[in-house]
This record gives C-alpha cells, structure tokens and sequence, in this order.
C-alpha cells in the first residue's frame, strides 16, 4: 500500500513524525476529495447562514481550514465514534469507562497528557485491528446520524459556508481518524478532512499509524503539505480552532481565527488581535470548553466510571 511509505522507526525524532502524519493525511484528503467531487453528490446547506466580512470572492487560491472538536461540532468526534462503537459491541465496558477517563481528564485539565494520548491512540487501534475500512466508513455514516449531526455549532457552520459560497475550498483539520472525519466533512458539503491516518493493508487495518496522531504540529505540516500540492497561498487563506494546541496551524495563515477558545488560545488571539467568536453559552463552558449542560454530564459520568473501575482493579 502507498501509505507504507510513511512508516518511521521510533527513534525518528517528533518532528520528523509529524511531518510523515501531515503528509499522509494530506495524501488522503486530497484522494477523498477527488472522489468527492467525481460522484456528483449534493452537501446539506446551513439555514440562515450570513456571510462574513472575510472571505474574498473568486480567491481560488485561498482556502479554509477548520478544527473539528469544539470548533465545529460539540464534543470530540473519537468520543461520540466510541459510543457508537460500543453500542456495536465492537468493545467491552471496561474499555469505554477507561475511554471516558481519558475524556474526563482532557475536559477537567484543559490540556492531553501525553500518557494519556498514547494510551487513547493504543486503545483505538486496537479496537479497528482487522476490521475492513469500509465497514468502518459505513458504521461512520450512522454514527454522524445517531450523535452528531444535532452537535454541529450553527455559527462555524456558517462560516465555513461563506468560504464555500465564495468558491473556496473548505478542510476539516482533526486528530480524530480521517475516515471518520471524511464522513463529516461530506455530510456537511464541505471539500475534504485531514484526519489520523491508520495503516491498512487490503483494505483491513493492521492496527498501526501512519506517522502520528495529526494533533499539533502535525496539523501544521497536513497543512503546509495539502497547501502546496493545491497551490494555495497561505496568507490568504483562513483557519478556525477552539485549542491554544493549535497555534501552530493558526499562525500559517493570514486569516487565524479562534472560535469557542479555551484560555490560553484567547490570551494568544487577544494579544495578536486574532478575531474571536465564541457559540457557547454559560460561564462553566466558556471557562472549561465544553457543552453546558450535556458536556458537564458526560465528564461527571466518565469520571465516575473511572472511580468505580480504579477500585474494582485495586
């Protein structure tokens, strides 16, 4: 397979990681988006949406990015996949009171510990080992049915359809696997996703990755690598993000914007005047970056499941 390419022994530094992950994802964005645009389909359009001052008209060599968790829609994508996933008993429950750990300990931190970050990837890969691609992408389809589509922000949503309308390329840039993203990205009409990149073989996942987790750095270089192979110019393009993780790919392009921010990300924006919108309501999401109501439930539920489990194994 052509994604063996971009395989890296560990002792390859992180950047160079990061670099492998980018250029993957961007290898399959591009291919999602050519297929895309090859079978005709129509894309959802958002009600009410209002352009923008930004952006241009007929800039065909301008383009949008957009975070995917928090940014566009409510949550985090791998989380609501992971329901749907247990729900096709795909998993066991002590596997998704840990996956809720490592949800809860995002959301109350504020910040992904790197241990808990390997352990998430680990366990996901585990999960889709010898399961076919496309019976994952189809699972996908009901699952964005099921949990997602009722979390989409109304206000992203509409930003990302003013780039559309003004004949601009729009991107999903998000940790979360690409086949999953790609999903999302053409329920909403957008052009494409940048996702993690999951070794396959023959169509059937080797439970391996391609590079890394596209999360951080890595997002800047999926970035920097679709940008070249479009030829678009980056300072006339546009990228949207709730998480001070992803500077990095906001500070590429002359466009950043910060959208439902956490803390550090709107101290960074204010200090650099980068424009803000924040969709959330209530003082508890604007401080934690979450969902109200729905998002406080879910952490109190997955720390709870954690307690419990930490003292059945003590």
């Amino acid at each position: 397979m052509a994604a063996l390419r971009w395989l890296t022994p560990r002792r390859r530094s992180a950047t160079a990681r990061s670099v492998l992950a980018g250029e993957a994802s961007a290898e399959a964005a591009r291919k999602s988006a050519e297929a895309a645009e090859t079978s005709g389909k129509t894309r959802e359009t958002a009600p009410g949406a209002t352009e923008p001052e930004f952006p241009v008209h007929g800039d065909d060599r301008a383009a949008a990015f957009f975070d995917l968790d928090n940014t566009v829609m409510q949550g985090a994508a791998i989380f609501h996949f992971g329901r749907g996933l247990y729900k096709r008993k795909f998993f066991e429950t002590r596997d998704l009171a840990r996956f809720a750990w490592q949800q809860a300990w995002f959301r109350l931190a504020g910040f992904e510990d790197p241990e808990h970050m390997q352990d998430a990837r680990d366990s996901a890969l585990s999960i889709v080992k010898g399961h076919r691609v496309s019976e994952l992408k189809s699972i996908g389809e009901e699952i964005y049915d099921e949990y997602m589509a009722e979390r989409i922000w109304p206000g992203t949503r509409a930003l990302a359809q003013a780039h559309l309308d003004a004949g601009q390329k729009v991107w999903l840039v998000t940790a979360a696997p690409v086949e999953i993203a790609q999903v999302i990205a053409r329920r909403l009409g957008l052009t494409g996703a940048l996702g993690t990149v999951a070794e396959s073989i023959g169509g059937v996942y080797t439970g391996k990755l391609v590079g890394e987790p596209l999360h951080g750095p890595a997002k800047a270089e999926a970035v920097r690598a679709l940008a070249a192979a479009e030829a678009l110019d980056l300072s006339r393009c546009a990228a949207y993000s709730d998480s001070h993780n992803d500077i990095p790919m906001l500070s590429l392009v002359g466009h950043p914007y910060a959208i439902n921010p956490d803390s550090k990300l709107r101290k960074h924006a204010r200090e650099l005047e980068w424009r803000l919108r924040d969709y959330r309501t209530g003082r508890k999401a604007a401080k934690v970056g979450i969902p109200a109501a729905a998002g406080v439930g879910a952490v109190a539920g997955g720390t709870a499941a954690a307690i419990a489990l930490h003292r059945r194994r003590r």
